[in-house]
C-alpha cells in the first residue's frame, strides 16, 4: 500500500509518500509545496499548491491519503488561510479518487513519537527512525511523513480489526 501524508500549510505544504507492506515500511518520498506570498493573491497561492500537490500524486500514485487537521490558534485570519490550504489537501487525494484519513496533531505526534506533546524535533528524530537513511526536505515534510506514518498505523489497526470480528462472526455462527 502506497501512503501520502500531508502536512498543509498556505506558504509550506509539506507532503511524504511511503509504501507499507505489513509491518514494514519504506520511505519513497518526501518535499514541500511552496506557496510564496509575493506570488500573488490568496487564489493565486492556493491554485499554485493545486497544481504542485496534483503533479505529486501524478509522480507517487499513492493509493490512500492523510492530512492533518488544522491547528487552531488565536488569529483568526491565519487559521481561515490554513483551513483554505487544508482545503486543497483534501481536494487534490479526493481528485485521484481515494478516501482521506485525517489526524489530530497529537494523535500523530503520539503514534510516531509516544507522547501526544512532542516537538518538532522528536517527530523528526522519529521519522527517522521509522524510515532509515532518508534525507528529509525540511520540518513540514518530517511532519507529513509522520502523518503517513500514522495513517499507515490505523489502517493496519482497522485491518487487523475487521479480520477479528469476521473470524469471530464466523465462529459465532
Amino acid at each position: 500500500m502506497r501512503v501520502i501524508g500531508i502536512d498543509p500549510g498556505l506558504r509550506n505544504l509539506g507532503w511524504g509518500v511511503i509504501d507499507v507492506a505489513g509491518a514494514r515500511i519504506a520511505h519513497v518520498a518526501n518535499g514541500i509545496c511552496h506557496s510564496d506570498g509575493a506570488e500573488g493573491d490568496l487564489a493565486q497561492r492556493l491554485c499554485s499548491l493545486h497544481t504542485q500537490l496534483t503533479e505529486v500524486f501524478r509522480a507517487w500514485q499513492p493509493e490512500t491519503a492523510a492530512v492533518e487537521h488544522t491547528f487552531v490558534n488565536k488569529d483568526a485570519v491565519a487559521t481561515l488561510k490554513l483551513g483554505q490550504a487544508r482545503g486543497i489537501a483534501l481536494l487534490v487525494p479526493a481528485q485521484f479518487g481515494l478516501e482521506v484519513g485525517e489526524y489530530a496533531p497529537n494523535a500523530v505526534k503520539k503514534t510516531v513519537v509516544g507522547v501526544g506533546h512532542a516537538a518538532k524535533v522528536q517527530v523528526d528524530h522519529m521519522v527517522r527512525l521509522h524510515l532509515p537513511g532518508v534525507t528529509i526536505a525540511g520540518p513540514d515534510a518530517a511532519d507529513a511523513l509522520a502523518v503517513a506514518i500514522c495513517h499507515a498505523h490505523h489502517e493496519q489497526s482497522s485491518g487487523r480489526l475487521q479480520a477479528a470480528l469476521r473470524t469471530a462472526a464466523r465462529a459465532a455462527g
